[in-house]
């Protein structure tokens, strides 16, 4: 990602840098190499930011606004409407944003999609291979194994579980760190009888704030990188970041030991023998079949006569719209039911009732087939179509035996409900299901039958691999886009995964959205926009101490990003936070780590990051959950960020 880091303590390293003669307040432009490179040459800010004699406070902002800045705030304007709306997906409204800024203007067609070149962007996208390739190793459980045992209470375990997804978090992808500690962390929570939904959100929060300790603990920390290697001609080291986001994630750590507790325990704690999969909170379907014995008899007597561990929830006859299920209505053959029913002892129940799973085709035996509970990730190709749109059985021979969702059950057959991010899917099929069948459906797998998640061989060797590329970075001896890159290769020449498994590795969806929204923040740059919202800000804090424009940037960060996507936050408030910095005179490094702790600090919704989202489903948490444990983590990160800021990285330049 550029040129070797300097030493921290150096002057440029710490601060604005050394300033050329007529550069200081000039607002964001530089002539170095970087993601906004391109534009900051060819457009003239229409009005500077010049900082007053003798403070730290911006001279007079631009009067009135051009054509061309309004056009962009607008474009923005829109596409945060439609982030909110979520209508559709991130990258869409990014790629959109982009093309309209091109037909406006406001980005050269030649630079349209520059963005996907910058090495940011190929650094995420390595990255996002490496951390599949750890997380398929099996690796983390045979370093779990021994721990178990020690892990009885849900404060051991958030502590030691934690701890453990924020260290991943340092050097993986947020949301493979969580992938690869999940199911072994729900399985544990089983055991011990705590339940799993007062553990995965814990487990969310600390994979978020153990990306702010490295470099590539997260998109925004690159992001950040590239922003100071434009302005500054350096990027940042690879532990630079570890100042502020190592206090940060322990002090999270300690307080989700505790506050855990403001979680409902909404999921039943199990026993080892029960079976390898939950039913509870589940809705299934299932088939009244032709001999069964309540033929003709009401939906109560069914109930009563298995004692409530099964409960109808709807009647659909002959595909006719669903129907409340009356305890007095008759049952018939070929009636659909959609139920809850307890786990324990399922396929002995439907058979003792008469009924069948209506998942599977012409009432196929379940005889050898293996049943997978998995979560739909953010990036699943499932997201807003129905089984029964992407042939699930035709093309893959997976049956949908359930699914679970926060909120009311299904209004129609399953076959026929969109599949949301976070849903919770029991899938049945063949023995040999593999692994990569379930990737390509963006599926995680929680627990399962038979699947083999592991490849005991190669176990180490994708850990070895990552370790070697975090070495050539840290001893500044290549880029970050290079080694790991070249640590991809790796993988590849040392057959640890075939290239069509690295290509479904990469999330799509998050490089569009970073090489659609790069050249979006140059036309920031390079129309003004960033210097006209700087003066905003400067007139918002004027004559007050620099912390309050700090704390002003890292306030709107987080409250930005839970709507926005961390790296499009910060894509577009960076800018601005540079403008800001430099007509004041300021360093840019507390503004620049100010946003990308914000932009990285999303605990309150479960769509703001996809680790969030992951857990929705197999935690069974509902949208206000999420503040419950959230809103006290916001603020004590807020808290102890401002705090440590100004003391890591001093306003003043050096």
């Amino acid at each position: 990602m550029g040129s070797a880091p300097r030493a921290r303590g150096s002057g440029a390293d710490r601060s604005g840098g050394p300033e050329e003669p007529g550069t200081r307040g000039r607002g964001f432009e530089s002539a170095t190499a970087g993601p906004l490179a391109p534009y900051a040459a060819s457009v003239q800010h229409p009005a500077a930011l010049a900082p007053p004699s003798g403070g730290a406070q911006l001279g007079s902002p631009p009067h009135g606004m051009t054509t061309p800045q309004l056009l962009l705030l607008a474009l923005l304007a829109s596409a945060l409407l439609l982030f909110l709306w979520g209508r559709w997906r991130h990258d869409v409204v990014a790629l959109g944003t982009l093309l309209a800024a091109v037909l406006l203007g406001l980005v050269p067609a030649r630079e349209a999609f520059s963005g996907f070149a910058d090495p940011a962007v190929i650094t995420v996208a390595a990255v996002l291979v490496l951390s599949r390739a750890i997380r398929d190793s099996g690796l983390l459980d045979r370093f779990l194994a021994p721990l178990a045992g020690g892990l009885s209470t849900t404060t051991r375990q958030v502590a030691a579980l934690g701890g453990l997804t924020g260290f991943l978090s340092m050097f993986m992808n947020n949301v493979g760190a969580l992938a690869l500690v999940m199911p072994a962390a729900i399985r544990l929570a089983r055991r011990a009888g705590t339940s799993p939904a007062q553990l995965l959100m814990p487990l969310a929060a600390m994979s978020l704030l153990g990306g702010l300790v490295t470099l590539i603990g997260t998109p925004p920390n690159l992001l950040i990188s590239a922003l100071r290697r434009q302005e500054l001609g350096i990027d940042y080291a690879m532990f630079d970041f570890a100042p502020l986001g190592l206090p940060l994630t322990l002090a999270g750590l300690a307080y989700l030991a505790v506050g855990w507790r403001l979680l409902p325990r909404r999921r039943a704690a199990r026993d080892e023998e029960e079976p390898s999969f939950r039913i509870e909170d589940y809705i299934l379907e299932v088939v009244v079949a032709e001999g069964s014995p309540f033929r003709g008899r009401s939906i109560d007597e069914l109930e009563t006569a298995l004692e409530g561990r099964l409960r109808v929830l709807a009647l659909l006859r002959q595909d006719r719209p669903r129907n409340i299920a009356s305890r007095f209505r008759r049952l018939f053959p070929g009636d659909v039911l959609q139920v809850e029913a307890e786990p324990a002892g399922l396929r002995e129940l439907l058979a003792k009732a008469g009924l069948e799973l209506a998942g599977r085709a012409g009432g196929e035996s379940a005889k050898g087939l293996t049943v997978v509970e998995a979560v739909v990730t953010a990036g699943s190709p499932l997201v807003g179509r129905t089984a029964a749109e992407l042939g699930l059985r035709e093309r893959y021979a997976l049956n949908l035996l359930a699914i679970r969702r926060g909120g009311d059950p299904p209004q129609a057959r399953l076959a026929l409900v969109p599949i949301q991010a976070g849903d919770t899917l029991m899938l049945e099929g063949p023995p040999e299901l593999a692994i990569e069948e379930l990737v390509e459906l963006g599926c995680l797998p929680i627990v399962d039958r038979g699947l083999r998640l592991e490849r005991p061989e190669i176990a180490w060797r994708p850990a070895l691999v990552m370790l070697a590329a975090v070495a050539l970075v840290t001893a500044g001896l290549l880029p970050a886009a290079i080694a790991f890159t070249l640590a991809v290769l790796a993988l590849l020449l040392l057959r640890v995964m075939e290239p069509d498994a690295a290509y479904r590795a990469i999330d799509w969806s998050v490089i569009v959205l970073l090489g659609a929204f790069i050249p979006v923040a140059g036309a920031l740059a390079t129309t003004g926009a960033a210097d006209l919202l700087a003066g905003l800000l400067a007139r918002t804090t004027a004559g007050a101490d620099p912390i309050w424009a700090l704390g002003l940037v890292l306030f709107a960060t987080m409250a930005i990003t839970p709507v926005l996507n961390n790296a499009a936050t910060v894509l577009l408030v960076g800018p601005v936070a540079v403008a800001y910095a430099k007509g004041a005179g300021l360093s840019l490094d507390p503004f620049l780590m100010a946003v990308a702790i914000g932009a990285s600090c999303d605990f309150l919704t479960p769509m703001g990051h996809q680790s969030n989202t992951l857990v929705l489903g197999p935690g069974g948490y509902r949208f206000a959950d999420y503040a419950r444990l959230g809103l006290p983590l916001s603020l004590l990160t807020f808290a102890v960020a401002l705090l440590l800021l100004p003391l890591v990285w001093p306003f003043a330049p050096r």
